[in-house]
């Protein structure tokens, strides 16, 4: 194994001890377990096996976590072998979602995605599962076995929950349409989880949402107010952080969370728009003054279309660098335009504030000067409503 692989295993490693903890369970032990080939009965090796049925009586651990994903078999079979419960990497995020998920829409996923999970663990050589239920003997047959009403009495729940997600999702998508029209962009934190996005959610808004050195501390999306140095405003979302190795079937968690951020291509954008991202390199503050001049001049090499900015959400260092980018991002698409509107004109004036962002805005003699930024899409109707002309920045005398 190259030093590569060795820090990419210990890397899962960490990652998969701080998804356990995500969900308050005392580590015992953990472990790297290489695989040469996978074994269709247990995953792992014979010799695995029975180490880890050593460390299980040792440390009389109740629960094992798989840091893969497990067929029911294996699932079963490792069970039986170490005679206590088995958790792979799917159960386990599952399980931590199911604690975070708070709107409705997320939890209604979440429990989804965790019944389908729990449909393809329905085994009939689980004990549990091998009673016969119900039958009076007016058909003849011994009854329905209690593994096959399981599975449709699952199967029933995941059709009532597919119909609520689709009323559930309407309404998303009325709320986001409404959201569009209002001139407030939206500006989103994605990244991994645990890299700090909502302390410099609070840093950035100065809002008190919930700040963990955890795994997942944040599931459900918040939108707050961001007010920019140049007056105008933004609207930022704090969400959901990435893991790696996501299991495909719980992308779909996300989707109420990250609805505002396009960023991976399987959530629906391509990552190399670089114009509509920015890289935000946080923590700072826990290097050493050398390396952070190592890290600057690394990001100073950057091109100009892809550049990095390094930030201490915890001391607000390079905070003030990273709104003026975010700034000046925002402002790139729209025009700056003024105007001169008679004060009578109520419904002009309730239009510009519905559908521009007003940056400044003066009354004198029956009439507001106003200074307003738009969208391209609406900058010829204020041109030709209003009379507006280009806006020319004056420099202070």
């Amino acid at each position: 194994m190259d030093s590569r692989a060795a820090r990419g295993s210990e890397a899962r490693l960490e990652e998969a001890v701080g998804l356990a903890r995500a969900i308050d369970l005392t580590v015992a032990d953990a472990l790297v377990a290489p695989v040469s080939q996978i074994r269709p009965a247990t995953y792992i090796g014979k010799g695995k096996v029975e180490e880890i049925v050593g460390l299980v009586t040792g440390h009389q651990i109740e629960l094992v976590v798989m840091d893969c994903a497990l067929s029911p078999i294996q699932q079963r079979n490792l069970e039986k072998a170490w005679n206590t419960k088995v958790l792979d990497r799917t159960g386990l995020i599952l399980e931590i979602f199911g604690r975070r998920a708070k709107t409705r829409e997320g939890a209604l996923q979440v429990e989804l995605a965790h019944l389908n999970y729990q449909r393809s663990r329905l085994v009939r050589s689980w004990t549990h599962l091998e009673r016969q239920r119900g039958g009076f003997g007016f058909l003849g047959g011994p009854g329905e076995t209690q593994i096959e009403a399981d599975r449709r009495l699952i199967g029933e729940r995941i059709i009532r929950l597919e119909n609520e997600l689709k009323k559930v999702q309407a309404t998303r998508r009325l709320h986001r349409a409404g959201r569009q029209r209002v001139p407030y962009r939206v500006v989103a934190l994605v990244g991994y989880t645990n890299a700090g996005k909502s302390t410099l959610f609070n840093r950035l808004t100065r809002a008190e949402v919930q700040a963990a050195d955890m795994l997942f501390a944040t599931l459900d999306p918040t939108l707050r107010s961001l007010n920019l140095p140049h007056g105008g405003k933004a609207m930022l979302s704090d969400t959901v952080g990435f893991i790696s190795n996501l299991p495909t079937q719980l992308v779909a968690a996300f989707r109420a969370t990250l609805e505002e951020v396009l960023v991976l291509r399987q959530l629906g954008i391509d990552p190399d728009a670089g114009a509509r991202i920015l890289e935000v390199w946080n923590k700072i503050d826990r290097f050493s003054a050398d390396e952070r001049e190592n890290l600057r001049n690394i990001a100073d090499r950057r091109p100009l279309e892809r550049p990095c900015f390094l930030v201490s959400a915890e001391t607000g260092e390079g905070v003030e660098a990273l709104l003026m980018a975010i700034e000046d991002r925002l402002a790139a698409t729209r025009t700056t335009l003024d105007l001169s509107i008679d004060a009578a004109d109520g419904a002009g004036i309730s239009w510009l504030h519905r559908n521009s962002e007003i940056l400044d805005k003066k009354f004198h003699d029956g009439r507001f000067d106003m200074t307003v930024r738009v969208d391209q899409t609406k900058r010829d109707i204020v041109v030709n409503r209003f009379d507006a002309v280009p806006h020319i920045a004056r420099a202070a005398q």
